[in-house]
């Protein structure tokens, strides 16, 4: 599990290889085995050791993760029916309502998104992650206003939710509060400092704000750390009031110190 979160899947593999080599029902080691496919891009493979796993478990971790490994493979209907089959468990499993929501709002299906996860929310009240995904829902449907209540809601209770601070700022930011929301965006980086999606936010709120100059160098350092982050540094630069525009996406790109592929 500590492979996996720092991002060594081919560690994380071998580990937990050898533990079901020894114990074929350990469900743990199966689903970070199947984790360490999907880093690698396996989804195949993640969805054979999933789908035997879940033949001797009915565990709901697995089916939920079996759906993920579905939809990576491009199998986005399978995915869905396994997800409602995981919501249908008992006792309850939240994340099973929250990737369900998730994926049906990556469709367009917000209402039916937004159903399933305040569903969810009244079989278990105290569900954190389901109650910052439906916020995230209403942002991406554009309820700005029931999208910061939700925020504001987790916030209150749980100060340290970086995904919660992440998401009231970037309602803040819409609403065009971004002073406000530069300093939650600070606060989420404090969190978590390797997030480079946080820094580039912030860098947006920087150049909107007229701070040109420290707006592009957090733009760089989140390139920097993370280059697939370029192409939206890129249009941050030529959208935002205070920004730059550039004739081809070349010169952006060595402007923030990324050569062009």
């Amino acid at each position: 599990m500590v492979s996996l979160r720092a991002q060594r899947p081919h560690e994380a593999e071998r580990l937990a290889s050898v533990v079901l080599k020894a114990d074929r029902g350990n469900v743990i080691a199966a689903q970070i085995l199947a984790e360490a496919f999907l880093l690698q891009d396996r989804a195949q493979e993640a969805i054979d050791l999933l789908r035997r796993t879940a033949r001797r478990s009915h565990e709901p971790g697995t089916e939920t993760l079996l759906a993920m490994a579905l939809n990576a493979a491009g199998r986005g209907d399978e995915a869905l029916d396994q997800l409602r089959r995981a919501t249908m468990r008992r006792p309850v499993f939240p994340l099973a309502f929250l990737k369900l929501g998730e994926q049906l709002a990556e469709i367009g299906r917000f209402d039916e998104a937004i159903a399933v996860l305040e569903s969810g929310l009244a079989l278990a009240p105290d569900g954190v992650g389901l109650r910052v995904g439906l916020g995230f829902i209403h942002l991406g449907h554009n309820q700005r206003d029931v999208a910061r209540r939700l925020f504001l809601q987790v916030l209150a209770t749980a100060p340290e939710r970086h995904d919660a601070t992440v998401g009231l700022a970037r309602v803040m930011a819409a609403d065009g509060e971004y002073a406000a929301a530069a300093h939650l965006l600070r606060r989420a980086l404090i969190l978590r400092p390797e997030d480079a999606a946080t820094l580039l936010e912030l860098g947006k709120c920087q150049l909107e704000m007229g701070a040109r100059s420290a707006g592009e160098a957090t733009l760089r350092a989140a390139v920097r750390s993370a280059h697939r982050l370029a192409p939206l540094a890129i249009v941050a630069l030529g959208t935002t009031s205070h920004g730059r525009f550039f004739l081809r996406p070349s010169e952006a790109a060595a402007f923030l110190g990324r050569a062009a592929n």
